[in-house]
C-alpha cells in the first residue's frame, strides 16, 4: 500500500525564526523601514505580503521589499535549523514505505533551498501556499495525514478531508490548532514516530488482509 504524510515547512520541519528575522532586518535598514525581523518571524505562518501588510508596509512597496527578501533569503538559509525531531519523522514515514508531500506558503525555489542544506529527499513539494489553499495539493498527492504549527495548516487539512497533526511549536497554541480542526496535538515532532505507528499500522494491516 502506498500512502502519503503530507508536512508544513516553517516551524514544523524547519526553525525560520532566526534566517527570517536577519532577512527582514536588512531590508528594513535598506528600506528605511521599522520592521523589527523578530517580530515577522514569531508570526510565520502565512505568505510573506500577508506579513508585512500586517506590519503597515504600504502595499506599493510590498513587491520590492519581497523581490529583495528573495535575494537575500540564500545567505540566510545555513542559519536555519531543521526543527527537533523532523529527521525522525520524515524518516518515519519513508521506513514504513510511506511517501513525504512538504506543502508551505513559502516561495517554493526558497523552499527547495532547504531541502539541499538539510539534505532531505521528499517526494513532492509544492510551494506558494496558504491555509485552505493547501487543500488542492493534499488532494493530488492522496495525503493521508497533514502535520503543521499553525491554524491555518488545520484548515487546510480539513478542507482537504485528511487526518489533521498540530505541533505547538509554531505560534498557535493547542487550543487554536484544535479550534482550527486539529485531529491531535503534539508537542513537537519528536512525538511523530510513536503516533505515526499507532496511526498507520493498522491501515496496513487492515489491507494486507483486505488483499488476502
Amino acid at each position: 500500500m502506498t500512502w502519503t504524510v503530507g508536512f508544513d515547512l516553517d516551524m514544523t520541519l524547519i526553525d525560520s525564526r532566526p534566517g527570517v528575522a536577519r532577512a527582514i532586518d536588512t531590508i528594513a535598514t535598506e528600506f528605511g523601514l521599522a520592521l523589527r525581523g523578530i517580530e515577522l518571524a514569531d508570526r510565520l505562518g502565512p505568505p510573506l505580503h500577508m506579513l508585512l501588510a500586517d506590519a503597515g508596509v504600504p502595499a506599493d512597496l510590498i513587491p520590492a521589499l519581497i523581490a529583495r527578501y528573495r535575494e537575500l533569503y540564500p545567505t540566510v538559509v545555513p542559519h536555519i535549523p531543521a526543527m527537533p525531531g523532523a529527521d525522525a519523522a520524515l524518516a518515519a514515514v519513508a521506513e514504513r514505505g510511506g511517501r513525504v508531500l512538504i506543502v508551505t506558503g513559502k516561495h517554493e525555489p526558497l523552499a527547495r533551498l532547504h531541502l539541499v542544506e538539510l539534505g532531505w529527499r521528499v517526494d513532492h513539494l509544492a510551494g506558494d501556499l496558504w491555509s485552505a489553499g493547501k487543500a488542492g495539493v493534499l488532494r493530488d498527492q492522496r495525503a493521508e495525514v497533514f502535520v503543521g504549527d499553525h491554524a491555518g495548516d488545520m484548515r487546510g487539512a480539513r478542507a482537504a478531508g485528511v487526518t489533521a497533526v498540530g505541533v505547538t511549536t509554531g505560534p498557535c497554541d493547542a487550543d487554536e490548532l484544535r479550534a482550527a480542526g486539529a485531529d491531535v496535538v503534539l508537542d513537537n515532532l519528536t512525538e511523530f514516530p510513536d503516533w505515526l505507528t499507532e496511526f498507520g499500522e493498522p491501515a496496513v494491516a487492515d489491507s494486507a488482509e483486505t488483499s488476502g
